[in-house]
């Protein structure tokens, strides 16, 4: 018997059947590749998400800051605005008082003036009339003596006459009346005599009733014409004096608290000028050697806006860093204007030293380079002084005493926290 002849097998499904399993090998391993990469790019997206809600983060804690900031600026404007308003007012009733005490003194020096010429003018007429009276009341009183002498004398002579002679008065008038010479009289004259007895004004002369009753008269029209005297005048010019003397003491204070004030305006501001200029010169001294420092080769000073008036002056800030001419801050870059922003802080705390200092953020916009300066001017404060430094830096927490931080707990409940490190 003849054996069966083997058929070969057929090579075209083992290829096909290859070819099918390479594919899906293939396929398998770009699934694979494909998931892969969706993996990484998940990853991917989860930290790019973490970096933005940190950013995020950061944003609205410096927002809050800045808001902080802002609200004590303007606090501060506030204050500032309050205490100059307040300072005009206070200037401004001053002004008052002194343009009202000023009417007031003119006021009282014009009645002053007028009552004086008034006052005068009531002296002399007084002296006028006292004069006249103290004449007429002579007069008077002379004329009064000498009827009183005479009628005495008349009773006298009658009640001798009639005891010693028996003569009646009537006999008496007959022998001695009027019509008999009779000497002159410096009374009925109303002068005196002249002392030559020969003169013909001594000569004896005959009594004349008509003239002597004349000059009666009009001795008598004199005296009605002096008016009635107003016995209030002394009372009132008493009540004026007086009325002035107030005023002029009232004056004198005002002049005094004029005085007063003036020249405790006048100590203030030589006070203040003083205090500023001793804080300028050494401010401006001490910012020299810090900028020089924090710019090396760099020149920086400060110029004041108003030499001759240092109540009123300005302060400009001239700063050439190394390499530059200008010495205009608008010029300057960011991190230059922040700098010498810096630099003017040191030296007013090194002219001026104080027991802590209170800095935000201030090497917030430096590189490496200008931090590490900063940090060994910050050492040399730290030797004399307590300095609190808010920063996100990592080399000025490095050069720290201690570190103080906020963590925000699970319960929403904000947590000091703290690390002292030397």
């Amino acid at each position: 018997e003849e054996a069966p002849v083997e058929e070969e097998p057929d090579t075209s499904v083992r290829d096909r059947l290859a070819a099918d399993g390479a594919n899906a090998r293939q396929t398998e391993m770009e699934a694979r590749l494909q998931a892969r990469t969706h993996e990484e790019r998940v990853k991917s997206l989860a930290g790019r998400a973490d970096g933005l809600d940190r950013a995020a983060r950061t944003e609205r804690e410096a927002r809050a800051r800045a808001e902080q900031r802002r609200a004590r600026l303007r606090h501060e404007a506030e204050v500032a605005s309050a205490v100059a308003s307040g300072a005009r007012q206070l200037l401004a009733h001053v002004e008052v008082s002194l343009v009202r005490a000023d009417q007031e003194r003119t006021s009282a020096e014009a009645a002053k003036g007028e009552r004086e010429r008034e006052l005068a003018a009531e002296r002399g007429r007084g002296r006028d009339l006292k004069g006249e009276l103290d004449k007429l009341t002579d007069s008077v009183h002379r004329g009064e003596v000498l009827g009183a002498e005479k009628r005495l004398r008349i009773e006298q002579l009658e009640t001798k006459a009639l005891e010693e002679l028996g003569v009646e008065p009537a006999g008496l008038i007959a022998e001695y009346g009027p019509d008999q010479l009779v000497p002159p009289s410096p009374a009925a004259e109303g002068e005196e005599l002249p002392e030559d007895p020969e003169h013909p004004r001594n000569r004896p002369k005959a009594f004349a009733r008509a003239e002597q009753e004349k000059r009666l008269r009009s001795a008598e029209r004199a005296y009605q014409q002096l008016g009635k005297v107003n016995p209030l005048a002394l009372e009132e010019f008493s009540a004026l004096e007086e009325r002035h003397k107030f005023l002029s003491e009232q004056l004198e204070d005002l002049k005094r608290t004029r005085t007063d004030l003036l020249q405790v305006i006048k100590e203030v501001d030589e006070r203040v000028e003083q205090v500023f200029t001793e804080a300028y010169r050494d401010t401006a001294r001490e910012f020299e050697g810090v900028f020089s420092r924090l710019f090396p080769g760099g020149e920086g000073r400060l110029i004041l806006t108003d030499p001759d008036n240092m109540l009123a002056t300005g302060v400009d800030v001239e700063a050439r860093p190394p390499g530059k001419k200008v010495k205009r801050l608008s010029l300057l870059s960011g991190g230059e204007r922040s700098l010498t922003a810096v630099a003017l802080l040191v030296a007013i705390f090194k002219a001026r030293p104080s027991p802590f200092y209170v800095m935000d953020e201030v090497e917030a916009a430096l590189d490496d380079t200008n931090l590490q300066r900063l940090i060994r001017i910050m050492e040399e404060l730290q030797e004399s002084s307590q300095l609190i430094v808010i920063t996100h830096q990592k080399r000025t927490m490095e050069v720290a005493d201690a570190l103080y931080g906020v963590s925000m707990q699970g319960d929403g409940v904000s947590k000091v926290i703290s690390q002292r490190l030397r």
